[in-house]
């Protein structure tokens, strides 16, 4: 069997039988579709295994891999600028040394690189058989880096302008209690309550952000009345202030049964209705209707529209709606919260879209499954 982006190993060896560490002898892997970077020298040193992933990330050839020594194949420096090879000395040294842990190596041209080996000796203490080298870009650690510095600012920016009011408020009032009337009193004391809850919502973002980046949001399902949970929030902006004739709800019935988690539901309805008030003109509808269900053997689901007549969401802008720190034209808050609900939808199993309402607006759509709680699935 041929293997692209590998060769004969010598000794008429196949390289993509070249045993990896704990799979014994994998004969239906293919090293091409592997997502990171593998090279396999064998006990000679020479590279046996170049993958198409290695190929990419390193700039070289397996052709011009294969066959070689793995220092000449894989010129490696760590970040001193000490050639690798030589420092670990992989066939020689220690008999106990099975593995180096990933850590950064320049390639030439000073590119960087994620690189982590494997030993691996026929018998414990004996010589080394193969050498296994996995290879990883590191821009995407870059990125995630980068995401999270940007977070930190975000967060430490958003916290600096409520904890100062806060504590500018409470150190005038214990220091001057007695120079301000009532009515001064009540004003700053609903300031520092405002500002709390400022706080309080955004470590509640950031929490949800961890939960959703590490897989751990949890949803408790519950019978859940969307039409209802609509009404609610938009009886809570009348409240407000807002024109009643502003919002348009339309329901198409029947509704299929709706297991959700209703506390989070009622985040992804605010969050959008708040949004095509804030940023949007005109009639905020937002449409109610049985769907297509979008987890595989379930027939329906239930969409929620919610749309308005503003300027919309510029073309070139649709597909980084659902990102970190997205906030439009418009400046303000800490642009997490599209990021959170696209979280939360897709945690319960269904998805969400952003385009152009038939108004001109920004129309926003999750369709979510029927789903069930745990106990009766």
């Amino acid at each position: 069997m041929s293997v692209a982006g590998t060769s004969t190993a010598p000794e008429g060896r196949d390289a993509r039988h070249t045993p990896l560490p704990g799979q014994g002898d994998p004969a239906g892997l293919d090293p091409d579709q592997l997502p990171d970077g593998l090279v396999v020298a064998d006990e000679h040193g020479r590279v046996t295994c170049f993958n198409t992933a290695a190929a990419r990330i390193t700039a070289v050839r397996p052709a011009d891999a294969l066959g070689r020594s793995l220092e000449k194949a894989l010129p490696l420096e760590d970040l001193e600028g000490r050639r690798w090879w030589q420092l670990t000395d992989p066939y020689g040294g220690l008999a106990i040394r099975v593995r180096q842990p990933e850590r950064n190596l320049l390639l030439p041209g000073g590119r960087e690189v994620l690189v982590a080996a494997r030993y691996v000796r026929a018998e414990p203490l004996g010589p080394v058989r193969c050498v296994i080298v996995s290879l990883r870009d590191t821009e995407a650690r870059r990125r995630t880096e980068r995401s999270h510095a940007e977070l930190i600012a975000t967060v430490a920016h958003e916290l600096r302008s409520p904890l100062t009011s806060v504590k500018g408020f409470t150190a005038t009032l214990l220091a001057k209690w007695e120079r301000f009337t009532d009515d001064q009193k009540r004003l700053m004391l609903e300031t520092v309550d405002a500002d709390a809850d400022r706080v309080t919502r955004l470590i509640a973002e950031l929490l949800d952000i961890s939960r959703i980046d590490s897989g751990r949001l949890e949803v408790r399902r519950q019978p859940v009345d969307i039409g209802a949970a609509v009404s609610r929030h938009i009886q809570a902006y009348v409240a407000a202030g807002q024109s009643a004739g502003r919002f348009l709800l339309r329901i198409e019935q029947p509704l299929p049964a709706l297991w959700a988690d209703p506390d989070k539901i009622d985040q992804v309805l605010s969050n959008l209705i708040e949004n095509a008030v804030r940023h949007g003109e005109g009639t905020v509808t937002i449409d109610v209707t049985p769907s297509a269900s979008p987890r595989e053997g379930e027939e329906t689901g239930t969409s929620v529209t919610v749309s308005d007549e503003g300027p919309g969401i510029p073309e070139e802008s649709m597909n980084r709606v659902f990102t970190r720190f997205w906030r439009g034209s418009k400046r303000g808050g800490t642009g997490l919260g599209l990021y959170i609900v696209k979280g939360i939808v897709e945690a319960h199993g269904g998805t969400i879209t952003v385009g152009r309402a038939p108004g001109g607006g920004a129309e926003f759509r999750f369709t979510l499954p029927v789903a069930a709680p745990a106990y009766l699935a």
